[in-house]
């Protein structure tokens, strides 16, 4: 016997199913939309800070740090610290102003020579089965395998030149997500008559970010990004490859102007230095740069972030995923090593406590954008001036926590790790 069928009612299940999977989605939807917003409001909140006392040597300092951190010093003993890299293998290298490229295998509390090289050999790369060595006259290479101890000097052979002399003679290279070699140099004083182009002879192109063009035996050196003044720290952002780099501003401004730059790098790009400096509002001509400037006020690039003036921001990276902690991924880290001008001109003859004091800061981004510079570890510079340490490079180890050199006070190479 045939059972009636109420097809009517066979349709508004259906229709009432169907409703209740589209309401399902919605919700879905919304809760996706929710944690998105929760995380990005994580992310831009402003940090919570505690202190905690560091044992130095038998005397007693007091950092301020975020809130669930920990600082600890893991040695002491190198000489003129600079930039550091972790290798593939986990190996940390660190380059120094005393000739020395520092080897240090975890823990990385007992450092090794791996060479001894004259001509400051501020920052180290690593490509397969070589490390590269920036120098003040040239980018040198060498054979090297993970974990080898010792490098001869005389394995180290210049890759391609570099203009030398006068200040800023620090040399920072990386190897970008392109698998290309990048290298920053700055010009040689405030209102140097030097720019990367080849409209100016070899001796005079700085100031700026190159890339290297490698065919066969010929190298030749192209640039990246001009008119940066002293772009010591550069570094690409995870997850976007996007180029980012700090500059130093000019001394000839006094001691609150021109800011210091956190900038976006994009091929090609123009910061305008030394004809043009940006006052935190607008760009402005610099009358100490006699020479026309190469290309027009329009074409200058303005910084996405700014720190105050005499800062000297030198080492940076960004925070990867898992590393540190979720407020922090995608956040740049930056090394501000502290002024030498003191208020009110920004000259040597103030008040040594009204120097800008070294700290490490943090550049919050939110959906790729930066948000603002929030502090992350203080407290290197006593009340009447004097600096225990001062913050050169940054790095976040295969730990995930954040490693550190000074190169005056301490002479070390400090970690920033979560837990009390």
């Amino acid at each position: 016997m045939a059972v009636p069928v109420d097809r009517n009612r066979g349709l508004i299940r259906g229709a009432q199913e169907t409703q209740t999977v589209f309401d399902m989605s919605k919700v879905v939807l919304l809760l996706s939309a929710c944690l998105a917003v929760l995380a990005a409001q994580a992310s831009s909140q402003p940090l919570s800070y505690h202190e905690q006392a560091v044992t130095l040597d038998g005397e007693r300092r007091i950092v301020q740090i975020p809130v669930g951190y920990k600082l600890e010093l893991l040695t002491s003993a190198l000489d003129g610290p600079r930039l550091l890299t972790f290798a593939a293998n986990g190996d940390l290298f660190i380059g120094s102003k005393s000739g020395r490229v520092y080897r240090l295998p975890p823990p990385y509390t007992a450092p090794e020579v791996l060479v001894t090289l004259g001509d400051y050999p501020h920052s180290v790369a690593f490509r397969k089965n070589e490390i590269l060595i920036a120098r003040t006259d040239g980018l040198y290479r060498a054979p090297y395998l993970p974990g080898q101890k010792r490098l001869e000097p005389d394995d180290v052979k210049l890759l391609a030149a570099l203009p030398g002399g006068g200040g800023h003679n620090s040399r920072t290279v990386a190897v970008g997500p392109d698998g290309r070699v990048y290298l920053s140099l700055g010009l040689s004083g405030n209102c140097s008559d030097q720019y990367l182009d080849e409209s100016y002879p070899p001796d005079d192109r700085r100031g700026g970010i190159m890339v290297l063009r490698e065919e066969g035996d010929k190298t030749v050196w192209k640039t990246y990004a001009s008119g940066l003044r002293n772009p010591v720290g550069f570094a690409w952002q995870p997850k976007t490859d996007v180029l980012y780099a700090d500059n130093n501003g000019p001394d000839h401004w006094g001691y609150d102007q021109p800011p210091e730059y956190f900038s976006r790098i994009e091929p090609g790009s123009f910061h305008g230095m030394p004809w043009f400096q940006y006052d935190g509002r607008q760009m402005k001509r610099d009358s100490c740069a006699e020479r026309p400037p190469p290309r027009p006020i329009q074409d200058v690039t303005a910084p996405a972030a700014t720190f105050p003036a005499r800062n000297a921001p030198l080492g940076m990276t960004f925070v990867p995923e898992g590393a540190l902690d979720k407020t922090l991924e995608y956040d740049a880290v930056v090394a501000l090593h502290g002024s030498w001008g003191t208020r009110p001109r920004g000259d040597f003859f103030g008040d040594r406590s009204s120097r800008r004091p070294p700290k490490i800061a943090a550049v919050r981004f939110e959906d790729g954008r930066v948000r603002r510079v929030d502090d992350l570890v203080t407290g290197f510079q006593l009340p009447d001036g004097e600096r225990w340490a001062r913050p050169v490079g940054v790095a976040i180890g295969p730990d995930g926590a954040l490693y550190f050199t000074s190169d005056s006070g301490i002479n070390g190479l400090f970690r920033l790790k979560r837990g009390q």
